[in-house]
């Protein structure tokens, strides 16, 4: 028997403490911190643990929840689990909701079942609607870059997406500058609306900022193509899968994630970056934020006019949520403070 008391969305969770970005040059908006189900939302989790996070999350103005076809463990769990949350909690408020998807990694076996084919995408998606009990999801994306399928018919199956009504939106992730120009062209032609490239960015790792060729780089990377293309950039891994946080000031907790799922983040990771670490976190106190605040605020810095519209935040409970929400209320840095991050973690060693 479920005793978790029926819910009822906070009627506070529009009170101006998150912001609202706008996506590109549409009419779409996006919290400044969105929570994704990348980690802690597969079988292996606690159910209620999660259903409570989805509560704070929304409670706290976070309306966009991120999701892909095979995040778990085991694939497809994720969009499982928040299916059920929603079915639970959090259907009455789902045009309040962005729930958002992809494909383009392995999902299934066989030769239809991974990379960049119209079949693939078409029938992921179609997979991901009935794990989420859903009838359309707000963004779909194509998870990654296929260099053996022609972009021309990736893009062709995300406008085929939105024009059957199971998308709202198009959208990237982990396509270098280049191919952000390129996809943003195919999507017009084919009057798709185009607004977002999900991408990983944080102070440790700044590629997105050297990428692509010479011209490129010079004009910005990724983050100047994505503003000339129209579109935002959604950042994941903002805290480099819980380096920039204060778990590891001390060593390694054995509850951390370093210390019993070593998939994403090893020992070997934390040795390298300790000293940095240490000394961002100084910088951080000083601020008077936590070092994760800071890493978020960081990513966010320049501003609602600028190419980030959010940054996706991992959660083992739910008042990490609400101790990242915190970061939006100080993204303004110094000179000296950016300064002082880039001599700590200089852009050339991302």
């Amino acid at each position: 028997m479920d005793l978790t008391p029926r819910y009822n969305a906070d009627d506070n969770r529009y009170d101006g403490r998150m912001p609202y970005s706008r996506c590109g040059k549409t009419g779409l908006k996006m919290p400044q911190v969105s929570l994704g189900l990348w980690h802690n939302f597969g079988d292996i989790s606690d159910f209620a643990v999660m259903r409570q996070m989805c509560r704070t999350a929304f409670d706290a103005g976070i309306t966009q929840f991120d999701l892909a076809n095979n995040y778990g463990p085991e694939y497809g769990a994720a969009e499982r689990n928040f299916g059920k949350i929603m079915a639970m909690d959090l259907k009455p408020y789902r045009d309040e909701m962005l729930v958002t998807t992809k494909a383009g990694f392995d999902m299934w076996p066989g030769p239809y079942g991974d990379c960049g084919s119209r079949k693939y995408l078409l029938a992921s998606l179609d997979q991901s609607l009935g794990r989420l009990g859903l009838d359309y999801v707000d963004i779909f994306y194509s998870h990654r870059m296929d260099p053996d399928t022609p972009l021309e018919e990736t893009m062709g199956a995300l406008a085929q997406a939105v024009s059957s009504g199971k998308a709202l939106y198009a959208g990237i992730s982990n396509y270098d500058a280049a191919h952000t120009r390129e996809a943003a062209a195919l999507l017009k032609r084919l009057h798709t609306p185009f607004v977002i490239n999900q991408v990983r960015y944080n102070i440790f790792d700044r590629h997105i900022e050297n990428d692509g060729t010479e011209e490129d780089i010079r004009r910005g990377g990724l983050k100047a193509a994505a503003q000339e293309a129209g579109i935002s950039l959604a950042v994941y891994s903002p805290l480099a899968q819980g380096l920039l946080t204060d778990r590891y000031l001390d060593g390694i907790p054995a509850d951390s994630r370093a210390g019993h799922d070593p998939r994403f983040l090893h020992e070997s990771d934390i040795r390298l970056r300790h000293n940095q670490i240490l000394q961002l976190n100084d910088i951080a106190r000083s601020r008077g934020q936590s070092l994760a605040q800071m890493a978020l605020s960081w990513v966010l810095r320049d501003g609602p006019e600028g190419p980030v519209s959010t940054v996706i935040i991992g959660a083992s409970r739910p008042s990490q949520i609400l101790d990242c929400a915190k970061a939006v209320s100080q993204t303004a840095f110094s000179d000296d403070e950016l300064a002082a991050i880039d001599r700590i973690a200089p852009k050339s060693a991302s």
